[in-house]
């Protein structure tokens, strides 16, 4: 695959390679990457990254693990461990999953299994401004940090909810129509996976499966500051997270997202509550990874990926 890339490089048909090692990024800065993946270059593993102008790579280096979720390994193996994960590979265990696409209007933004709106969000944007902290304590920090400061963000959500498997004749796919809901929410949770993790054993969006074609939407719209701490509080018991009258889930196909610009917020507010960019970017957690976005933001599932994890 590899290898076949390179060749459509060199016929022009796809972005340029770029070895780091011979220097310098291209002209403009970073760009914000499409797909990124593991690949062996000769004897070496590289971190292989694809954005919109060019194809880099770089060897990895041994480094101490890093993250406190991990939610793909969790929720192929059950377990982040690095020896699982590596039994599995060399077994030759290949899982399909589902994917999703995230875009804007005007381009595609990068693939991902979760995206998080709102607290979620929030939470990891406060995080990284602290990256100085133990990753424990700067988790802690920023969720502390973000409920002290709780804020509904308005936005409007449409979404084309997921055709009955039961009912799949051509007949019925003509008459599934976009559902479309405003309002303001404290959260927005979008999950191809269940999304297990530490913090939630049973899963973010429990009800979801890896690879039957669907998202879980999870709205949980603005209430009491304890209420939503005890929403919170129950992914990581066996009690239901989604049993409150303000949380609301769907069975989705793809899902469209747009927030609504705030106005009057103090500058306090903007400190912790809009940690965005100059342009007034919106952020995203996109499966623990920041993501900045002004406009709307359209999820798409793409059914059945083979995925291996290490």
């Amino acid at each position: 695959l590899f290898r076949e890339t390179l060749y459509m490089t060199r016929r022009g048909a796809a972005p340029r390679a770029r070895d780091p090692q011979r220097g310098g990024e291209a002209a403009g800065g970073e760009e914000t990457p499409l797909l990124r993946g593991i690949f062996q270059i000769g004897k070496r593993s590289c971190d292989v990254v694809l954005s919109a102008r060019q194809l880099r790579w770089s060897p990895i280096q041994p480094e101490s693990r890093g993250g406190s979720t991990n939610v793909l390994a969790h929720t192929l193996h059950g377990i982040n461990h690095a020896v699982t994960a590596t039994l599995h590979i060399i077994m030759g265990y290949i899982q399909p999953v589902d994917i999703c696409t995230f875009s804007s209007p005007s381009k595609l933004l990068r693939f991902g299994f979760s995206a998080m709106f709102g607290f979620g969000a929030r939470t990891l944007a406060l995080a990284e401004k602290h990256r100085w902290m133990p990753s424990n304590q700067r988790r802690d920090f920023a969720v502390i940090k973000t409920l002290a400061s709780l804020k509904p963000e308005e936005c409007e959500l449409s979404f084309l909810p997921l055709k009955n498997s039961l009912q799949g004749s051509q007949e019925n796919v003509t008459k599934v129509q976009w559902h479309t809901i405003q309002g303001h929410f404290l959260n927005v949770s979008i999950m191809a996976i269940p999304c297990l993790c530490s913090m939630a054993p049973r899963g973010l969006a429990p009800n979801t499966r890896l690879n039957n074609g669907s998202m879980a939407l999870i709205v949980v719209r603005n209430t009491s500051r304890a209420e939503f701490i005890k929403h919170l509080k129950r992914y990581a018991s066996v009690k239901n997270q989604f049993n409150f009258p303000f949380v609301e889930t769907y069975a989705v196909q793809e899902v469209k997202v747009q927030p609504r610009t705030k106005i009057g917020c103090n500058t306090e507010e903007n400190v912790y509550l809009h940690a965005t960019s100059a342009e007034g970017n919106y952020p995203w957690n996109i499966d623990g990874d920041l993501m900045e976005e002004a406009s709307e933001v359209h999820y798409i599932v793409q059914e059945k990926n083979s995925c291996q994890v290490e």
